[in-house]
């Protein structure tokens, strides 16, 4: 087994990483224009989990992505991939140039996470709902193979109106899957209203502890608060975790922020110019065309 062990966090830059996830925020941006493609707005409020996760928390590299026992990533809110293949592109997953063929036909960058297409995925997303119970479900394999791989999911706020999160949520608690940790992007919108609304203005933290989790609620856009939580993982021993990251929709850019129209929209060019010179930042891949 080559997976390492440590998952410290100790010598993360935060600097550094508000620094990247300007760029990743940026890249973001413009695959949603060149792409024609929405949920922009739910990409950019979870920019910094993805990446902190990647940078640290994950015992996963380019190198051992097919080591069995390595640590599981779950995209469960798949319409907000372009975080997430940006993330990969930025941590030497994928090539650079693969950004360059978002969302076009027969291209491995589809605009939901497809496994069939992109065999670096756990597995396919989109549909609302499974993530959960997919992580469970491996984990559970797993532990029958002695294995110490974890996983980490990422759902949304809105995915959390799911009985399914739900019924996953107490399987996990009666295994005791203490190797499970469950992110919840709290951006507080949804595709036709505010989360709080559609949900009961009740806590996702209370839901969490109810269901026999150890759960923590903090800001999903601070990045250092995200990689102090992490270091404290599992929030309670012989359970599972859930951090509730309350986060913004459209985070980073200011006119896109808690907006419900950035779930959809797709960014003009008046959009895209304004947004690039707010993050001071280029995509990956137009800064490699700079070149």
């Amino acid at each position: 087994m080559n997976i390492a062990k440590d998952n410290s966090l100790g010598g993360t830059d935060v600097a550094g990483l508000e620094a990247t996830a300007r760029r990743i925020r940026a890249t973001c941006v413009q695959l949603a224009h060149d792409g024609k493609v929405g949920h922009l707005g739910s990409a950019l409020s979870c920019v910094d989990i993805v990446l902190a996760l990647y940078h640290g928390w994950l015992r996963v590299t380019p190198e051992t992505a097919d080591d069995y026992h390595r640590d599981r990533f779950i995209f469960s809110k798949g319409h907000a991939c372009t975080a997430l293949y940006a993330v990969l592109v930025e941590r030497g997953f994928l090539p650079v140039e693969q950004l360059g063929r978002y969302a076009v036909r027969d291209e491995p960058l589809s605009d939901h996470p497809c496994q069939h297409a992109l065999g670096l995925l756990e597995c396919s997303s989109g549909s609302l709902g499974h993530g959960l119970g997919i992580a469970a479900g491996m984990l559970y394999g797993l532990g029958l193979d002695r294995s110490p791989a974890r996983a980490a999911v990422l759902l949304s706020d809105g995915e959390c109106n799911e009985g399914s999160v739900w019924e996953s949520a107490m399987f996990a608690a009666a295994q005791k899957m203490e190797n499970l940790l469950a992110l919840v992007d709290y951006n507080g919108l949804q595709a036709v209203g505010r989360s709080d609304d559609l949900m009961g203005h009740t806590s996702l933290e209370e839901k969490f502890q109810a269901f026999g989790w150890g759960a923590c609620t903090i800001d999903g856009n601070d990045m250092g608060a995200i990689l102090k939580t992490l270091k404290q993982f599992p929030l309670q021993p012989g359970r599972p975790s859930a951090i509730i990251c309350k986060t913004r929709k459209g985070a980073g850019v200011s006119f896109m922020e808690d907006k419900v129209l950035w779930h959809y929209r797709v960014p003009s060019c008046e959009d895209l110019g304004s947004a690039l010179a707010e993050l001071g930042a280029k995509a990956l891949h137009m800064q490699e065309s700079d070149q």
